[in-house]
């Protein structure tokens, strides 16, 4: 094989493997901070997931949150089994992370979503 059809070959693999982390990061559902809040103190029973790490949750988190950090998701989601029915909304300090541990716990079985901006963008919008 020469080293041009090599290249052109890993070049469609990882085209395939960025559509299909954008088709799957596409269904999962991205809230506002705003929307999350709405959510929070409506009758809709959504569970906030903040999936930083341990010293970020203990310098900040939301009030009421459960903690799981990204690492451990795999190892630890069944402490999220009671909560199965409920929209699992998770949260993070940017975003990215809150994405990553929502496609996993969907893939889980779970109903998830992820807060946009995360908590930047949630104590931004409680300064304005």
């Amino acid at each position: 094989m020469s080293g041009e059809v090599f290249f052109y070959i890993v070049v469609a693999v990882l085209a395939l493997f960025s559509l299909r982390r954008f088709l799957v990061t596409r269904s999962v559902t991205a809230y506002s901070p705003s929307e999350v809040e709405e959510k929070t103190h409506s009758s809709h029973g959504v569970l906030l997931l903040d999936v930083r790490t341990d010293k970020e949750w203990s310098q900040n988190h939301i009030k009421g949150a459960h903690h799981i950090p990204l690492h451990q998701i795999g190892r630890r989601y069944t402490e999220l089994e009671k909560h199965k029915g409920r929209e699992i909304i998770c949260y993070c300090q940017s975003g990215n992370r809150s994405l990553t541990a929502a496609v996993r716990l969907k893939r889980l079985g779970f109903t998830t979503a992820h807060m946009k901006g995360g908590l930047v963008e949630w104590n931004f919008r409680k300064l304005r």
